[in-house]
């Protein structure tokens, strides 16, 4: 079994390597499989994330995460590693975020 990254829908992705948010590591058969993957990394999807090694033990949770980047290297065979780059927002960008829900609740609109 190898490492997973859970997100907020419950999805699981299995990786490669996990040493850090900002290089999680994930093999895909095809570029269609890994545009699958990229696609569920929503900013909703990041909202809450848990990470557990291959042993199934948490080993983090976290909240209000950011995808910063992916780098994808297409292998001979087809198969994609992608290394995705995550961090947690940070307070200011919150902040913003809290800002503009408000002003949409004003403005009648749903947050």
């Amino acid at each position: 079994m190898k490492d997973t990254l859970i997100l907020k829908d419950e999805t699981i992705i299995e990786l490669e390597t996990s040493a850090s948010l900002s290089a999680l590591r994930v093999s895909s058969a095809s570029q269609a499989a890994m545009l699958e993957v990229w696609a569920k990394l929503t900013p909703e999807n990041l909202k809450e994330v848990t990470v557990k090694n291959s042993a199934g033990l948490t080993v983090g949770n976290y909240t209000d995460l950011k995808l910063v980047s992916e780098t994808s290297v297409i292998n001979a065979d087809g198969t994609v590693l992608t290394t995705y780059n995550i961090r947690e927002k940070t307070e200011t960008e919150k902040e913003i975020e809290a800002l503009n829900q408000g002003m949409a609740i004003l403005a009648g609109e749903e947050a």
